[in-house]
């Protein structure tokens, strides 16, 4: 079975992306990685230098959909694109939390719309404490018609429902959904674009990736194995669908493993925010370069 698993995020300031995810919308840390060089699969952007991983959300990801935050030590922000739509949290509980936090929020008929230091929105709504309050992802394309057929008969995902401005597709109940929205602009990615990611089994991955060559899409990163250092090996491959929204499909097997919640995560994440000195690598040029 197929299965939703993360969106990714690059942020600029660790420290206030911390303050956003943790304090505002009251998720937790589950896992934080450092690497000493970028990632074969581009998990980290097109960027080879210093870098960490970070894993936030409202539980473990055999049955939550969370939030990968990718910093680039050398980069200080990055201009957004069009492309990502927002994500969308169902939770009464998280919104009264936020409207009493005292951020700032743009009232919807039926929430709030909050933005994370980096600008990334996101959609709180009344609903339901039981279960995964991350109910979907929504992104923009430029031909719905091309981009639900995509997703739905190369990538295999199940078809909700869809009108002339929207489609929305799941891999299973109970799953964070994916929202097509239909865009009258065309789609730009800027450098702050993200990615998102699905789990499969193992040996489908190599299926997957001949049926996309068949259809002669865009394949980013052929299948690949990627190491964290005392952790599993997942294989993982990367496509990009027709408005180059990056997806990711690793195999379930190795990643279970190598996703569990880490007790110190968020002990590990505080000591590298308070050993990170790279602010100080650009203080002569004014500051840590935007990658806009």
């Amino acid at each position: 079975m197929r299965r939703a698993l993360h969106y990714v995020f690059k942020i600029g300031d660790r420290k206030a992306s911390y303050d956003f995810f943790t304090k505002t919308l009251g998720m937790q840390i589950l896992r934080h990685e450092e690497f000493e060089e970028g990632c074969k699969a581009t998990c980290n952007g097109p960027y080879n230098g210093v870098w960490s991983k970070t894993m936030v959300g409202y539980g473990a990801e055999d049955d939550h959909f969370v939030i990968e935050l990718t910093y680039n030590y050398e980069v200080g922000s990055y201009k957004l694109g069009n492309d990502f739509a927002g994500i969308k949290i169902e939770s009464s509980s998280i919104l009264d939390r936020v409207k009493s936090s005292g951020v700032k929020a743009e009232e919807t008929h039926d929430g709030l719309i909050v933005r994370d230091p980096d600008g990334h929105p996101f959609f709180l709504t009344k609903g339901e404490s039981s279960g995964d309050p991350v109910k979907q992802v929504s992104v923009n394309v430029a031909d719905l018609k091309k981009s639900t057929d995509y997703w739905q008969n190369l990538c295999g995902m199940n078809k909700i429902s869809s009108d002339d401005k929207h489609s929305l597709l799941s891999f299973g109940s109970g799953q964070c959904a994916l929202e097509l929205r239909a865009s009258s602009k065309p789609i730009e990615r800027g450098t702050g674009f993200g990615r998102i990611a699905f789990s499969c089994p193992t040996a489908e991955l190599s299926e997957l990736e001949g049926k996309m060559k068949e259809a002669h899409q865009t394949i980013q990163t052929p299948l690949v194995a990627l190491e964290t250092p005392g952790k599993a090996t997942v294989h993982v491959v990367i496509f990009a669908d027709p408005d180059a929204h990056e997806i990711c499909f690793v195999g379930d097997e190795a990643f279970r493993e190598l996703s569990k919640v880490d007790p110190k995560a968020d002990t590990l994440l505080q000591s590298a925010i308070q050993k990170d000195s790279s602010a100080d690598w650009f203080k002569h040029s004014g500051g840590k370069p935007s990658a806009s």
